[in-house]
């Protein structure tokens, strides 16, 4: 059995371990009659999309969201009217036999939070928004005027808490990066600290009265801010002697391919550090088909630590960290410095290789799923902005004239045998580029390295036309390969890193959620200079390609299309997003870096799409908001005319590119 660490055993400060997978030990937390943290399964929610005053529409969405996995959901409260219509749907649903606990979600009112509270299992509440004040203003704040908006918070917040504590209801303090308060705003800035600080405030309110019943979330649309915000916050926590369950949580992940990979990206890097008690992930479909893009994630990390010792008596108070001595920030963006070889590496943009060795090489055409459109009558590609950047032949030989600018890789001894070399490269095994001498000249060559099974001394023989192709034989091998990482940056060795992971006997979907949380995790701290994902042959060349380049968009690494920051629809919203979304995405997809924000309502509208270029928000029945940044732009366009509109304001801003016919 696996010793189960201890959170006085933090060696990263935010993590049990920074080179093998250790699931963080929090507090259990009861909501109803499912508990949530400790030794409990990471748990599946979800939250309904109907009006909250649609009893039966609300109770027969929230069956199917339990149908299809969903342990908790939740279900929004803007008024006290809609926090009252509580007690129908949860006696309707107890009567039909379904006694998933319900949570209420709170903004703005805390007079519905209190009432619900009497309700149901759960409530949550955000800090930005609840009894603080949000109005863009930058305001001064003095030690003295600080503390006394504090102490007015706490008058506000103190009745729910006393109410959570005689109906035995739990609480999440969620935080959204987006929707910080001016307060916040004014001594942190729009920062990941400033969400750790805006829910820590919170929590010890919730201490002072002896509340423990608690779990908390810092959800941002920006996967870095994301990963960020939540490490801090264990860190913090732990220096406090707190160890509350996480609710994990990307916002605005949007839809289909992009939302799971953007999902995955954000929510699998902190499953990789064992953190996360609760998932909700956040798509613009209907709630039922976010359980099992969660469950799926979950899954795999559960089956890592199942057999984790079932010991009781863990001792979840005042946990004192180690704090560990990287050579890079968990809380801080920077890209590990490389000495770039042929624009891989350096400030190049992280490129995409890719394995076509079980392709058809005697037709150009099979290049088009990768970017390369081939015109015959023209003998010439046309490149996509999502073309792949290397391809690795093995030892299969092709038939016809590659694009001029895609390289290709072949292993060393086919290599050797290439009568006309020009752009193509040897790929070398670790025996091989110990033993072999000569070709180190050549100026790029790739060095295939096991994150496992390296050779120190390899590594410190790396010269300045080497690049490494990093894998690992492990299901969840990233620690490994972080590892690989920093003893690269401890040897002050700067060669560039191909992130190579290897999927076998997997569909199309766990594709996507695996390598998203795999790769993801080390783009996210700054590892890696290219992704190479090894895929069954099931599945298509287009997929591995657009999940490379989704998964470089959702890390920020390389942006290769628009952007869309799409909330999933809930009570509140005031236009069908689904089909909005797709629409506004018809329009301007070939706006390539610009992101846009396509908001139900005006609680997620400009405070949660943050760091949006552009925003089409809900505020009325046929009525669209339009903003530039956190600027309102036109307020209350009619919806028919609105997308037009947005279009002229962003050509206006020069950012406008017509579509070529093709």
């Amino acid at each position: 059995m696996q010793e189960l660490i201890k959170p006085n055993q933090l060696e990263g400060g935010y993590c049990n371990s920074l080179t093998q997978y250790s699931r963080f030990l929090t507090r259990e937390v009861k909501i109803g009659n499912i508990p949530m943290g400790g030794l409990n399964p990471i748990r599946i929610q979800s939250m309904t999309t109907t009006d909250t005053m649609d009893t039966l529409g609300t109770v027969e969405q929230t069956i199917r969201m339990v149908e299809s996995g969903c342990e908790y959901v939740r279900i929004t409260a803007p008024s006290i009217k809609e926090a009252e219509n509580l007690e129908n749907i949860k006696k309707e649903l107890r009567a039909r036999g379904y006694d998933v606990p319900l949570i209420a979600d709170i903004h703005f009112t805390p007079n519905a939070a209190e009432s619900a509270a009497r309700i149901v299992e759960k409530v949550r509440v955000n800090p930005g928004n609840y009894a603080d004040k949000k109005k863009f203003e930058n305001l001064e704040y003095t030690t003295d005027t600080y503390q006394a908006e504090l102490e007015r918070i706490y008058k506000k917040f103190t009745p729910l808490i006393k109410i959570c504590k005689e109906y035995g209801t739990a609480m999440r303090i969620g935080t959204n990066h987006g929707s910080l308060s001016d307060r916040i705003m004014s001594h942190y800035g729009d920062t990941p600290r400033g969400m750790v600080e805006s829910a820590m405030e919170f929590i010890r309110m919730c201490e002072s009265l002896n509340y423990y019943n608690l779990c908390i979330s810092m959800k941002a649309s920006n996967t870095q801010v994301m990963v960020q915000a939540y490490r801090l916050l264990v860190e913090t926590m732990v220096k406090e002697g707190m160890n509350y369950p996480l609710h994990l949580g990307v916002t605005e992940a949007g839809d289909g391919e992009d939302g799971r990979i953007k999902s995955a990206v954000g929510i699998g890097t902190l499953l990789a550090d064992g953190l996360g008690d609760t998932i909700r992930v956040s798509l613009t479909e209907d709630p039922e088909f976010e359980a099992p893009v969660a469950r799926a994630l979950a899954d795999r990390f559960e089956r890592k630590s199942s057999d984790l010792s079932q010991e009781s008596g863990v001792t979840t108070h005042n946990p004192q960290p180690t704090i560990h001595n990287s050579t890079y920030s968990p809380y801080q963006y920077s890209r590990r410095i490389t000495t770039p070889v042929q624009q891989i590496g350096g400030h190049f943009h992280p490129v995409v290789m890719i394995d076509v060795t079980k392709q058809n090489l005697k037709d150009p055409y099979f290049l088009s799923p990768l970017g390369y459109n081939y015109s015959a009558g023209l003998d010439k590609y046309n490149l996509s902005d999502q073309a792949c950047d290397l391809v690795y032949l093995g030892d299969e030989l092709p038939s016809f004239s590659f694009p001029g600018n895609l390289k290709q890789v072949y292993n060393y001894q086919t290599w050797l045998k290439l009568k006309d070399k020009h752009n193509c490269y040897p790929l070398l095994t670790e025996k091989e580029y110990i033993e072999v001498e000569g070709w180190k000249v050549e100026g790029l060559n790739f060095v295939s390295i096991n994150a496992e099974q390296f050779n120190n001394s390899t590594i410190q023989q790396f010269n300045n036309s080497t690049i490494i192709i990093l894998e690992t034989s492990q299901n969840l091998g990233m620690q490994k390969q972080r590892e690989f990482f920093v003893a690269l940056q401890q040897q002050n060795i700067q060669v560039p890193v191909i992130i190579k992971r290897s999927y076998n006997n997997v569909g199309a979907d766990q594709l996507m959620l695996y390598a998203a949380s795999d790769l993801g995790a080390l783009l996210t701290d700054g590892f890696g200079d290219g992704v190479w994902i090894d895929a069954p042959t099931t599945i298509g060349l287009s997929l591995v390609n657009s999940t490379s380049f989704g998964i470089l968009q959702a890390t920020r690494t390389r942006i290769s299309k628009t952007e869309y920051i799409s909330c999933p629809s809930c009570g509140r919203t005031l236009f069908d997003l689904q089909e909005t979304t797709q629409y506004i995405r018809s329009k301007t997809d070939h706006l390539k870096g610009i992101k846009i924000a396509i908001m139900g309502c005006i609680v997620n509208g400009p405070g949660e799409m943050a760091d949006a270029d552009y925003g089409y928000v809900g505020t009325g029945p046929g009525k669209i908001t339009l903003y530039r940044g956190k600027e309102v732009v036109k307020k209350n366009v009619n919806t028919p005319s609105a997308l037009d509109e947005l279009i002229e304001i962003i050509r206006e801003d020069g950012n406008w590119v017509e579509t070529v016919a093709s």
